[in-house]
């Protein structure tokens, strides 16, 4: 009741009230709607809509598609609208979503693991030259991605996508998203374990199961038996990482809360070692600590790492146990060993462990096209058993090739531009898809990438350290920036004329794997397109002449003073 004249209360100081009302965690009562998307989810589940596009949309076309679907619910079967051609980056945080969609859809096709047979590359390829113009871009969650899909052909691209085991169910949308793997699961002649059974168990029981399919925002998993580290485990939800425990022998050590974006967090170990065949039920224990306790009010605070970084690894672990394993008990484990290598994509020739090769090669900061994937599919069929994988650094690999076949196969690839032996520039250099066709991009990325790839093999043509390079188009680190030798953020800056040109502002000597960390943004330190040959040159030109013995360009550049840098 408010204060009166003839309540003693209203000559005491009035002391301001708030409900807090909670961050939206199911788990603690908090089931109304905090947001827009967490009330059309509420609506309706995101994997409803197949039966609408396949009965309505696809018949009547574009306009007769519910805002709710087209902005929301679609990213459930892997479809988000392309940005309109001929809108310049300075609008993209003005403009109103319906001015910034086009008519046409992005489709990402989830290729859980990288793993592929040359059948199902054949079809990507064939439905990319059919109805995506060319476009199958890999990304560096191992997807393949087309563009200017039209609504009327998603039917008939399902259905032969479904057709080879394939599918873009969960590619996007607020659900467990593609289950990233080592690339050499399986082959690889130092694997300390095998997680294929692990990654095919964990898919059987979420992928199209609605008891997942409505979580605060995407899940991110990674899993991998590979001693290189191979999966950016780091920057994940969750990660299950090849370990040897010293009683129990092999199986996984468990990370949480990994993620980049606006506000980057590495992951962080339970201390848990997982045996291969408990792998599912952790797995499903902490997808379901973050359907049921994440933070659902604030889409900005909607990922796993928050709700992480707020209970801290040991809390994690006992609500793991305690209310989604009956209370079984992980064993305490060892954490992964440091990799003895900094480059981890597995570019170039190496020996399985069955006496066979696989072939590691680099297309262009991830740019092919559908002509091309058929080819690729040719040769692993004529050089090795039918299976190809893509890599988390948008990279692809042939397996199973004979001794004998190997020179062939890399001399068939270099005529694809497709090279096992790639400068280092060529291998480092990754790109995400840019104001081209992304909503959310302010400059652009894939051409830039590609042509900066060829300035700077012309004008550094002995350099050969490991160097990575991202190129990203808005501030949310598609292309992991953070974590780049030399990370790129796209933004408007002003040239020496005084011009708002597209350009990049500059994180330096980040890295995963060997001594993970955050790139350094020095003071003022941006760079238009224009300039960023140049400067990237003069860069590593200094790093060459500063280095000490064996020094990595990620510690040089966590010392180097920031005249050096700029």
């Amino acid at each position: 009741m408010a204060a009166t004249p003839q309540n003693p209360a209203a000559s005491a100081p009035r002391r301001k009230v708030s409900r807090h009302r909670g961050e939206g965690q199911w788990a603690v009562g908090h089931f109304t709607p905090l947001n827009g998307n967490e009330q059309v989810k509420k609506d309706d589940d995101g994997l409803n809509v197949r039966t609408r596009i396949e009965t309505i949309y696809s018949k009547r076309g574009f306009d007769s598609i519910d805002p709710s679907d087209l902005r929301g619910r679609m990213r459930w079967w892997g479809l988000y609208t392309q940005r309109k051609p001929g809108i310049d980056g300075g609008k993209t945080a003005v403009l109103e979503p319906e001015e910034l969609d086009d008519r046409y859809f992005m489709m990402r096709v989830r290729i859980d693991g990288g793993a592929l047979t040359t059948g199902q590359l054949r079809v990507i390829g064939e439905i990319s030259q059919e109805f995506a113009r060319g476009t199958a871009d890999i990304t560096d969650r191992q997807n393949v991605q087309y563009h200017w899909i039209r609504i009327e052909d998603v039917p008939e691209i399902w259905e032969r996508l479904e057709a080879v085991g394939l599918s873009t169910v969960t590619a996007c949308g607020d659900t467990p998203r593609v289950m990233i793997g080592s690339p050499v699961a399986g082959i690889a002649e130092d694997e300390i374990i095998d997680p294929t059974p692990a990654l095919e168990e964990m898919k059987r029981r979420v992928l199209n199961n609605k008891a997942y399919s409505n979580l605060p925002r995407k899940f991110k998993t990674a899993i991998s038996g590979s001693p290189l580290l191979d999966v950016v485990h780091e920057i994940n939800d969750v990660a299950f990482v090849g370990v040897r425990h010293p009683e129990h022998g092999p199986g996984f050590d468990l990370w949480v809360g990994g993620g980049l974006s606006t506000n980057p967090k590495l992951g962080v170990r339970l201390g848990a070692w997982v045996p291969l065949e408990e792998v599912a039920d952790v797995y499903e224990g902490v997808v379901s600590i973050f359907r049921d306790y994440g933070y659902r009010r604030l889409r900005n605070r909607a990922r796993l790492k928050f709700l992480v970084a707020d209970w801290g690894p040991e809390k994690f672990r006992q609500v793991l146990e305690d209310e989604y394993l009956g209370g079984r008990r992980l064993i305490d484990g060892p954490a992964p060993e440091q990799p003895v290598q900094q480059w981890r994509d597995h570019i170039g020739v190496h020996r399985q462990r069955d006496g066979r090769f696989y072939v590691g090669f680099a297309p262009r900061v991830g740019r092919v096209d559908g002509a091309t994937l058929t080819k690729i599919a040719d040769l692993a069929e004529a050089h090795g058993s039918g299976r190809v994988r893509t890599t988390v650094e948008q990279k692809m690999i042939i397996l199973d090739v004979a001794q004998d076949k190997v020179d062939s196969l890399v001399e068939g690839l270099e005529a694809l531009d497709l090279t096992a032996r790639p400068s280092s520039f060529r291998r480092g250099t990754m790109a995400c898809t840019g104001i081209e066709f992304c909503k959310l991009a302010i400059v652009e990325t894939k051409q830039r990438g590609s042509q900066l790839i060829d300035e700077l093999e012309r004008r550094l043509p002995e350099f050969d350290e490991p160097i990575t390079i991202n190129l990203n188009g808005c501030p949310n680190a598609c292309a992991r920036i953070q974590v780049a030798d030399i990370g790129l953020k796209g933004q408007l800056v002003l040239n020496d004329r005084g011009e708002q040109v597209e350009g990049y502002q500059v994180h330096l000597g980040g890295a995963l794997g060997l001594e993970p960390a955050f790139g350094r943004k020095v003071r003022g330190l941006k760079v238009t397109a224009e300039e960023l040959p140049d400067y990237i040159e003069r860069l590593l030109t200094r790093f060459q002449a500063e280095r000490e013995d064996g020094e990595r360009f990620a510690t040089w550049a966590s010392r180097a003073s920031e005249e050096a840098l700029s």
